[in-house]
């Protein structure tokens, strides 16, 4: 029998734009035990902020959504990130121009692969949005969290403007 204060938790990573705001959405979800930005995708080891932002790297400013699957679902994660920015643009959100800005879901199995088309899927068939879905929906890889001051940044800079995202809609 499984203790109380036992929970499995589960991993996601979803590229939205910026991650700061990313962060945000999800830190804001109940069930989400803990978010870290960081970067995934690319080619070169240990990246900086400074070498993902020269877009050389391949790499995808990234969320790393640590959550219980007790109290939210993967789909109900997979809402939330397509709600949180523009999935039908390439290489942009909002202002943020670069290939780290792409829209994309970094799958842990291919049960999260199989969830994750089947939403894009059947969101594109809605006709929610005007243009086709562009999230790519590729398996994990070598995920390197990002600089410390990344971590949490509108907590400790609450005077800045969040970026592009949207606060959830509250479908969870």
């Amino acid at each position: 029998m499984q203790s109380s204060w036992y929970n499995i938790m589960a991993v996601a990573y979803f590229g939205g734009g910026c991650f700061w705001g990313v962060e945000v959405c999800f830190r804001a979800i109940p069930g989400v035990r803990n978010v870290t930005v960081g970067y995934m995708g690319g080619c070169v080891p240990n990246p900086t902020y400074a070498e993902v932002c020269s877009d050389r790297t391949g790499h995808v400013e990234v969320v790393c959504v640590e959550f219980d699957p007790a109290v939210i679902s993967y789909n109900q994660l997979l809402e939330v990130f397509w709600d949180c920015h523009d999935p039908t643009t390439v290489n942009c959100q909002g202002a943020d121009f670069g290939t780290q800005y792409r829209s994309v879901i970094f799958c842990c199995d291919g049960e999260q692969e199989k969830i994750a088309k089947q939403k894009k899927m059947s969101l594109d068939k809605t006709g929610k949005y005007s243009k086709e879905i562009a999230t790519h929906i590729l398996p994990i890889c070598e995920f390197y969290p990002a600089e410390e001051y990344h971590q949490r940044y509108f907590e400790k800079n609450p005077d800045k403007q969040a970026c592009h995202f949207r606060p959830p809609s509250g479908h969870v």
